[in-house]
């Protein structure tokens, strides 16, 4: 939850089983239109398999959007949703590095703002995670070249 001019905003996360960030996406409200927004994001983001299972918490949204998107043809049947307290726990120990770096604002002037700063966190996370396709996670020095190339920013 992060706050856009004192109001509540919900950070929706994606990651598969080995810990990569598939997708993310902010958003207003925590109801059933947001969270089949964001699994129809997650699903059909380029490079990434169909799931097989997937676990969420307890939020009563999810159900029915994973329903709504089986009848759309989106997710095929066979889609299993499993809504357990303790499986989100790898996306809750990855969204710590997020939490870290957006406590420093304490809260965002507009919802735009707080948009692009979660993309730039994500992006530079998910490229230390080496989900750049030729760049590997340990090489530093690649990964500040293409941060470079893709912002303009030489890091520090």
């Amino acid at each position: 939850m992060y706050k856009v001019k004192g109001q509540d905003k919900y950070l929706y996360r994606a990651l598969d089983s080995t810990g990569q960030t598939i997708d993310f996406l902010l958003a207003a409200k925590r109801d059933k239109a947001a969270a089949k927004r964001f699994l129809r994001r997650a699903i059909e983001a380029s490079g990434n398999p169909m799931p097989r299972v997937i676990n969420v918490d307890k939020n009563p949204a999810y159900p029915a959007a994973v329903e709504a998107l089986k009848s759309e043809k989106v997710l095929p049947r066979r889609v299993a949703l499993r809504q357990c307290k303790y499986l989100n726990n790898v996306i809750e120990q990855d969204h710590r590095t997020v939490k870290k770096r957006v406590w420093l604002a304490k809260g965002y002037g507009s919802f735009q703002s707080a948009w692009r700063t979660l993309q730039g966190i994500e992006t530079v996370n998910m490229i230390g995670k080496g989900r750049v396709k030729w760049l590997a996670k340990e090489d530093a020095v690649g990964q500040a070249l293409f941060v470079n190339q893709l912002f303009g920013l030489v890091a520090a």
